[in-house]
């Protein structure tokens, strides 16, 4: 489990991002790189990372699910994600 501190930072670079969305595009669309650096850092989708929706560890996660390898494994094991179970041949 992440601590809860990051995943809290990572909800507030989030709000972050959606609070500055439309004045980025629009001082990008004028080139005006200036005020752009003015902005808060984490005003940037680029620092905002992926985290597992259940535990919150950044590493090993899968987009299509929202989720860490991990979880996704075990939930796929007891059969709760629909379409999806264990390859053999």
């Amino acid at each position: 489990m992440a601590k809860e501190s990051m995943k809290a930072r990572e909800v507030k670079r989030a709000k972050l991002v959606a609070k500055y969305a439309e004045k980025r595009a629009e001082l990008k669309a004028k080139g005006d790189y200036i005020a752009l650096q003015k902005l808060p850092k984490n005003a940037s989708p680029v620092r905002m990372h992926n985290r597992c929706k259940i535990t919150g560890r950044p590493k090993g996660y899968i987009r299509q699910f929202g989720i860490s390898r991990i979880n996704f494994r075990e939930m796929a094991l007891q059969g709760l994600i629909p379409g999806i179970k264990k390859a053999s041949w």
